[in-house]
This record gives C-alpha cells, sequence and structure tokens, in this order.
C-alpha cells in the first residue's frame, strides 16, 4: 500500500498533469469505488464542469480541490492515476475516467479493485470519514513530542501497532514503520506505554527524516507503485531494515530477522533493536 511519501510523490505528479483542467465529464466502470455520494450518478453530475484547482495530500489520502467540491481519494493497495489522449483505450483495470474538456482523461487504474472516493462539499471534507478520524501527520505542528509521548501512553499495545494506527499519527504505513523503528532502536513488540520521553523523541525525529528522505527518493517502488509520470521510486535502495529478512544489519552486521506484529510482517535487528 502507497504510504505518506509514494502519495505524496503521485499529488505531485498529478499537479502537474491536472491542475487548472476542466471536467467535461466522468464514466464509472466499477461503482464501488465511489463511497459516498452512494448514487454513482450523482458523483458524476456534481463533478461535471468542475475546474480541478490543486491536489493536495492528507496522511495517505489525495484531495481534488475543485470549484464546488472535494474529491478524496484513496489509493488503497495498487490505485493509480495517469493522464492518456481521449483516444487512448483503457484496460479492464481501469474503472474511473476523468475526461477533460482538453482532449485529455485522468485514468483511475486499480487491479484490486480496494481504491476509494468520496465527494464532500467543498470545506466539509475534514468534519467527515474518512479524514475526521486521521491523527496529525509527523511533519504537522500538532505532531509535537508532548502529543506523542500523551498518545503512547494511553496504549496497551505493541508500538509498531500505535504507529499503523492512523489515528495517532496518520501517513506511516508498513515499510515505514519498520524503518523508523531500526533508526530509533526501539523494538517493535516494545509497548508503546513503556518509552519514555527519551527514547519518543528520537522515534519523532526519525519519523520526520525517514519521510522527508523517502519523499525526495519519490517513495519506495516495493512492488508496482509508480507515481502519475509513471515513474517509481528509488528509496527501496535505501531501507535499512524492511524486505532484507537474513541480511546483514548495515548498524551492527547482525542478520535481520522477520516476525510477525500487528498481523504484519515485520523486520528487525535482534542486536539493534532489544526488546
Amino acid at each position: 500500500m502507497p504510504e505518506l511519501p509514494e502519495v505524496e510523490s503521485v499529488r505531485r505528479s498529478l499537479n502537474e498533469l491536472v491542475a487548472g483542467k476542466n471536467i467535461k465529464n466522468v464514466s464509472v466502470h466499477w461503482p464501488k469505488i465511489i463511497k459516498y455520494p452512494l448514487e454513482v450518478e450523482q458523483f458524476q453530475d456534481a463533478l461535471q464542469g468542475q475546474l480541478i484547482h490543486t491536489v493536495e495530500r492528507r496522511g495517505k489520502f489525495l484531495i481534488f480541490q475543485l470549484d464546488d467540491y472535494s474529491l478524496v481519494s484513496h489509493l488503497r493497495m495498487e490505485g493509480n492515476y495517469s493522464l492518456h489522449h481521449n483516444e487512448d483505450s483503457p484496460d479492464k483495470h481501469t474503472h474511473i475516467l476523468f475526461h477533460f474538456t482538453d482532449g485529455y482523461t485522468l485514468f483511475y487504474r486499480d487491479v484490486r479493485k480496494f481504491g476509494t472516493m468520496h465527494l464532500f462539499s467543498k470545506g466539509t471534507e475534514n468534519d467527515q470519514l474518512p479524514l475526521s478520524k486521521l491523527g496529525p501527520e509527523p511533519f504537522s505542528d500538532e505532531c509535537t513530542l508532548e502529543y506523542l509521548v500523551e498518545n503512547l501512553s494511553k496504549t496497551d499495545r505493541c508500538i509498531k501497532a500505535a504507529l499503523l494506527d492512523q489515528t495517532i499519527v496518520s501517513g506511516l504505513g508498513n515499510i515505514y514503520v519498520d524503518e523508523v523503528l531500526i533508526r530509533s532502536r526501539i523494538h517493535p513488540e516494545r509497548v508503546a506505554k513503556t518509552l519514555n520521553k527519551a527514547e519518543i523523541l528520537p522515534l519523532l525525529q526519525e519519523m520526520k527524516a525517514t519521510l522527508l528522505e523517502s519523499i525526495e527518493a519519490g517513495g519506495s517502488s516495493v512492488n508496482s507503485y509508480m507515481n502519475s509520470h509513471g515513474l517509481s521510486g528509488t528509496y527501496q535502495e535505501k531501507l535499512k531494515v524492511y524486505g532484507k529478512k537474513g541480511e546483514p544489519c548495515s548498524f551492527c552486521g547482525t542478520e535481520i530477522e522477520k516476525t510477525k506484529v500487528a498481523g504484519r510482517g515485520t523486520h528487525f535487528c535482534p542486536q539493534c533493536q532489544i526488546r
């Protein structure tokens, strides 16, 4: 699943490709992607004639800011946007098509069909699900050391589960939680509320540093991820622990191990991350 750096890369590429374009009409080939409004015809009618002003991001969500509406899009596992000429034929995995007045069409392609779209009146998107329950991003002014100390102290869950919880901090997924924890020298099964302030400070610092480094590299193309220009990210070449089972730790040389934590495959160094 694309995480914050990958979605940010998609956001930047979409702004270059579709900001300023006017939607002529929308074709929906897989209605279950549209979660709100419940009637697909309402979704299509509302978007007709709308101008895309900009594409924003919150956590792992893309937000298309239009004249009167905000379109909230989650890519889930394999969702992907790409711009095409009108005469280009979509394949069977292209489920939503945004036809523009200038002869181009934005394809939303999703092999697994897990992606979602919500269309809200502009300015109300943050007051409704799915955005209303999101916690702050690591870069946000609200994500302070005090905020993190307070929220981690409330949970009996392991730190990996807590960091995957988008209501605490938004944007982190399986890849970057593993990376942040190795860089912070914290075992993924450590109970979150046992962390003290001195341990949480580097955790917050590494969250910001890891995500920024990945954004600069265009994200991690571990599986099928590409941005809307069709370009892969390169941060997978810099990963310290994720996907490195059996390889020597880049910090101490100990063999990287893999286990299951919070229902997710989890990579860690048993020497650097002592439980």
